[in-house]
């Protein structure tokens, strides 16, 4: 016996996000030509990577926006959880390429921190300014979603990550013009590497946690057992399983074991109701699935267990 609820408010945070991406998009992949131009034409490894970075977050802002469109649609026959879990696909993938880039920035400035060639910083500080209001701009329209979607932080953390690459592209300009010390642009790149690999894994083992089905953070399954325990009527709370269909849908199943009396004053819907409406109010999982059974169902339950 089931007890579930409907995801219009989660169908329309996930529309409103699709929004806020194709905004990001647009503004991403406009920056993206002049940051690759102006890297080309300074020679500048930070403002290189920094576009390089755009690179892959205008592809991962992308992959959100399609992996969005894919979760909404409805569920099938077979695909009977429908498709949310493609925004955390998308997450991990996400999350996969920052780590990548991550790495192959460490590699390529500690290659350049031996011979830091010659960095027209002039144009550079020019061009990492465009970046930073380009990417100021689309982390105040991505940070206003509050669905708490994997997918639209695998995002955000990609435009982050450009922010903070242009905050430290301007740096290392100044340096350079003012001190003509050239290895602050290698050193610009190193640090814009060591702020996105955290990120990432974090990004990661958030991505995998919901594929792995963990119970969600915050959610004690023995408080959760105790909690209904204590209920009028629960004599036992078993097989209980707790897990995250995608950011925001927190889901739980579990048999509730009951007195012949509560039954018999409640009837099987009224404690159904009465266990759905204890984990909402107090948990506020709102998609649960619980099998009441009657205290005599247990020596059924134990000889299930024997065999």
């Amino acid at each position: 016996m089931g007890h579930g609820h409907g995801h219009g408010g989660h169908g329309a945070g996930r529309a409103a996000d699709r929004r806020r991406l194709k905004i990001v998009l647009g503004v991403t992949g406009s920056i993206l030509v002049l940051q690759a131009v102006g890297g080309i034409v300074t020679g500048s490894l930070a403002l290189l990577a920094d576009s390089a970075h755009m690179a892959m977050d205008a592809g991962g802002v992308l992959l959100a926006l399609g992996a969005s469109y894919v979760a909404a649609r409805p569920a099938g026959e077979r695909t009977t959880f429908g498709y949310h879990r493609a925004e955390v696909l998308a997450a991990l993938a996400n999350a996969v390429v920052l780590l990548v880039l991550g790495a192959v920035l460490l590699v390529a400035g500690v290659s350049r921190l031996a011979d830091p060639g010659e960095v027209d910083a002039g144009p550079m500080v020019l061009f990492a300014l465009t970046g930073l209001v380009a990417n100021g701009v689309s982390m105040a329209v991505l940070s206003r979603s509050d669905t708490g979607s994997l997918n639209l932080r695998g995002a955000l953390m990609e435009v982050m990550a450009d922010l903070l690459g242009s905050v430290f592209a301007i740096v290392a300009g100044l340096v350079i013009l003012l001190t003509g010390f050239q290895r602050a642009d290698p050193i610009a790149s190193l640090l814009i590497a060591v702020m996105i690999l955290p990120r990432a894994f974090t990004l990661a083992r958030d991505a995998l946690r919901v594929l792995f089905e963990v119970a969600p953070d915050g959610l004690d399954l023995t408080e959760v057992t105790t909690h209904l325990r204590r209920m009028e009527g629960v004599v036992d709370v078993h097989d209980l399983h707790a897990w995250t269909i995608t950011s925001g849908l927190p889901s739980m199943s579990a048999h509730v074991t009951v007195t012949e009396e509560a039954l018999a004053e409640h009837g099987v819907g009224g404690m159904l109701d009465r266990v759905s409406s204890c984990i909402a109010e107090h948990f506020d999982v709102r998609h649960a699935t619980f099998q009441i059974e009657p205290e005599s169902h247990r020596e059924h339950e134990d000889l299930g267990e024997a065999h």
